[in-house]
């Protein structure tokens, strides 16, 4: 066996330690921290339920303010007539569509379309004393991450009865 180079010392390059295997430990740590966040849901999808009401209607928001890219979920609009509604439309911020894929519509609305950006679903007639569900089924884009406004409106016809401010927040 041959001996070391004249420029390798066992003090310097063998017994000394220097920061660097903190920095790994350290590095080790961070990357264990995100699975162990992501089960506590600091990263999830839990919904939660926003609600507006007027003297004419109630609107209900079931939905989840924090989830991942890639994400499928589905948002439950509740409409709760306390008089008669003539023509119940659904008013979406853009920050329902933008950066999603809309699946689908359940049930399907009577008319369903767009204006400045926003998705209008109108849902016909509600009886008074009576609710109508609509359910939007998204799934996130993967590269949309950030927060972002997904404010709801409930008309009758052309009259705004309530708003929903909702905002939702995603991680990549």
């Amino acid at each position: 066996m041959g001996t070391a180079p004249d420029t390798l010392t066992l003090e310097q390059h063998r017994d000394r330690r220097n920061g660097g295997m903190r920095l790994r430990w350290i590095g080790v740590a961070l990357l264990a921290a995100i699975p162990v966040l992501a089960l506590f849901d600091v990263f999830g999808q839990r919904p939660e339920t926003s609600t507006a009401s007027a003297p004419a209607a109630r609107l209900q928001l079931y939905a989840p303010s924090t989830a991942r890219g890639g994400l499928m979920y589905t948002a439950r609009f509740r409409i709760d007539a306390h008089r008669e509604l003539k023509d119940a439309t659904i008013v979406l911020a853009p920050g329902w569509a933008d950066q999603y894929t809309v699946n689908g519509v359940s049930p399907q609305p009577s008319d369903e379309t767009s204006q400045n950006g926003k998705l209008r679903l109108s849902l016909g007639d509600v009886s008074a004393g009576q609710h109508s569900t609509a359910y939007v089924s998204l799934q996130v884009n993967p590269t949309n991450v950030g927060h972002h406004r997904q404010t709801v409106w409930l008309y009758d016809g052309t009259t705004l009865l309530a708003t929903i401010r909702h905002t939702i927040t995603i991680w990549p």
